[in-house]
């Protein structure tokens, strides 16, 4: 039961990361243009909140590949990143492809929740390796 479990959580995982990279993916990014709905890839509050979005991805797939984080953990930071993301581009197609300051801040608040539940999961990860390797 708890492998078929493990592979359904895995299964969702895979399907949550495909589909929130065909989400930013869909957004036409059309450089220099005030078009609303279109991404400015060079506007550099985009650029920070995306970069910020990439390395959560990464660390989150760092703590599955040395198990420090949980399948289930693993699936709840990345909905919480996906929604992230989806705000940004709703806030990015209010405003020709750019991010307001107040936008940004709002942004990088809920990044940085994220951010620490990430770091703190993967902190409780090796805690129980080492209390384990001990026995």
């Amino acid at each position: 039961m708890t492998i078929r479990r493990n592979l359904l959580l895995a299964t969702s995982i895979i399907t949550l990361t495909v589909s929130v990279s065909a989400f930013a993916q869909s957004t036409p990014v059309i450089p220099g243009s005030e078009t609303p709905g279109v991404t400015d890839p060079n506007h550099p509050r985009v650029n920070e909140v995306d970069k910020r979005l990439e390395n959560q991805d990464k660390r989150i797939d760092k703590g599955l590949a040395n198990g420090t984080i949980s399948p289930a953990q693993a699936q709840r930071d990345q909905a919480r990143d996906a929604k992230i993301q989806g705000e940004a581009v709703a806030d990015e197609a209010k405003n020709g492809g750019h991010l307001t300051k107040k936008e940004q801040r709002q942004l990088n608040r809920q990044e940085n929740r994220n951010s620490k539940d990430i770091k703190r999961q993967h902190a409780h990860g090796v805690k129980r390796e080492k209390a384990a390797a001990a026995q």
